[in-house]
């Protein structure tokens, strides 16, 4: 998988995170896409250190997906215990 296919997963996984973690987010396009790539990158090497499993490079695959949006979960709640509180 390339750089643009870690991108568009990386925008539909923050999506997926944003939808099931309705709230104040880190706004717009740009921020959902950089959350979701992150998210990606963090969940996928957390499952491939715990869970000896290898990083994908199939877009389609479930686990790289299951992996990228529970690693987008994990930064989004992580950035609103951070900076919940500054946007008012």
């Amino acid at each position: 998988m390339g750089i643009i296919g870690w991108i568009i997963l990386g925008l539909l996984a923050g999506g997926i995170a944003k939808v099931l973690l309705p709230g104040r987010d880190p706004g717009g396009l740009i921020g959902t896409t950089l959350i979701g790539i992150a998210g990606a990158f963090t969940g996928g090497r957390l499952s491939a250190k715990f869970l000896n499993r290898s990083i994908q490079n199939d877009f389609f695959d479930l686990a790289t997906w299951g992996s990228a949006i529970a690693g987008s979960l994990v930064l989004l709640i992580a950035y609103r215990l951070l900076f919940g509180n500054s946007r008012n």
